[in-house]
């Protein structure tokens, strides 16, 4: 398929879609609208890469694929963090192949290039004398830390992040994510497109007929007011009070349809998202002394979501693998000083989230397969349960129209 072949076929799709309706089969199962989503956000937005506490020392380094580029994001020798193409400036072999390390250089396993951890290239065989190492270090990759939630952007110039940043600090640095340590992951795949992932995460009108685990702790209600949740009110307001008085916000920021933080309560009685309730690790976060926070609530387009609690946080990423394929990778943490088996046992820390995990896949894959019916025809979401969903498809067309304007890197590649 040539690229303006390509691109006429997303423009067809994007024609086909209704406003406040399920995207058309194409969207979820197309070659070409896969390449088109990596290009048009995936290669250009900011993306959830890991929790900072991954990376406490220098030398520390994490690795991750988006779509066809492999990354490296470690920390220096200064303590900053730094992100590089996982990919030798020789001929391109990746620097490493592991998940997680230390080094004290990156030195490619191929034709041992080494290069220093700022990327600079310090050692190479048989070169020649003509041979120039400043020209070619590694291609970095920018990076940021928002409170301790490490994001990466591909693109040449990145978006602005610093009104995400500004919006969400308050509500998570009482937390302080970057004292904590991941105790717990799960990496899971799942046969379903990456937009049925999102969509399936942004609203709780499953949640009732899939998640009883979630729900021992879990409040449905997405918003303060949500009339459907009267019975909650009372928690609401009480909570409101109790956290204006701990100067800890809690009302939804404005992140139009980019972005959204709020602070919402468990249920009466629950504590955290545990299958009792109870806390899930005895020693709270930061220098936080009420158990009963509930917890802050954050998205961020296109790939990540994120639990903020009292005694614990969880965050969520998603990495598409191909138009019916993402993984799903979740990690909790705990204050860095918590012993396990004295203040968290991991099976309770982790069991709902497990669960929940498992029932989504399901719910995603199952989804997947019904898109790629010729029955399929899309249907209206509700606008009561479902406007986040909403939103977030609202973001994702506009963000194709834009690319449709200026399409470049990945539909050449699908010729």
């Amino acid at each position: 398929m040539s690229v303006s072949q390509a691109t006429n076929a997303i423009r067809t799709a994007l024609n086909a879609c209704q406003d406040g309706y399920a995207l058309p089969r194409a969207f979820y199962n197309d070659q070409a609208v896969f390449e088109a989503d990596m290009d048009a956000i995936f290669y250009r937005e900011w993306l959830f890469a890991a929790p900072e506490c991954e990376l406490p020392n220098a030398g520390d380094y994490i690795t991750l694929t988006v779509h066809d580029a492999p990354i490296i994001v470690l920390r220096d020798n200064e303590g900053g963090l730094r992100a590089f193409f996982n990919s030798c400036r020789h001929r391109g072999s990746r620097l490493c192949d592991k998940e997680r390390g230390h080094v004290g250089r990156l030195v490619c396993p191929y034709h041992q290039w080494t290069y220093e951890l700022t990327g600079e290239l310090v050692s190479t065989r048989f070169m020649g004398d003509d041979f120039d190492p400043e020209k070619f270090p590694l291609k970095p990759v920018h990076v940021t830390s928002v409170e301790g939630l490490v994001y990466i952007c591909l693109a040449d110039t990145p978006p602005d992040i610093e009104k995400f940043r500004a919006d969400i600090t308050p509500y998570i640095q009482p937390h302080d994510p970057r004292r904590t340590k991941i105790v717990y992951e799960s990496t899971i795949v799942e046969e379903a497109n990456w937009k049925l992932v999102i969509e399936n995460n942004r609203e709780c009108y499953h949640c009732a007929g899939a998640h009883p685990e979630l729900l021992v702790s879990l409040v449905e209600m997405a918003l303060p007011n949500d009339a459907r949740f009267a019975d909650e009110f009372a928690i609401m307001d009480k909570k409101a009070r109790e956290w204006d008085a701990l100067n800890l916000p809690h009302a939804p920021v404005d992140g139009g349809l980019e972005y959204r933080c709020i602070r919402l309560p468990f249920r009466e009685g629950a504590f955290s998202m545990t299958m009792d309730g109870k806390p899930a690790s005895k020693k709270l976060l930061g220098d936080l002394t009420e158990p009963d926070l509930g917890s802050v609530r954050a998205f961020r387009i296109p790939n990540n979501w994120h639990h903020f609690l009292s005694e614990m946080t969880i965050h969520f990423r998603v990495l598409p693998l191909g138009p019916n394929k993402s993984e799903v990778r979740t990690t909790w943490c705990v204050h860095e000083d918590a012993v396990e088996g004295w203040d968290y046992d991991i099976h309770h820390l982790s069991h709902v989230w497990i669960k929940t995990n498992d029932q989504d896949k399901t719910l995603a894959e199952e989804n997947q397969k019904g898109t790629r019916s010729p029955g399929y025809i899309p249907g209206p979401y509700s606008e009561m349960s479902e406007f986040m969903v909403i939103n977030f498809i609202n973001w994702y067309k506009g963000q194709l129209e834009s690319w449709l304007t200026c399409p470049t890197t990945t539909l050449q590649a699908a010729e």
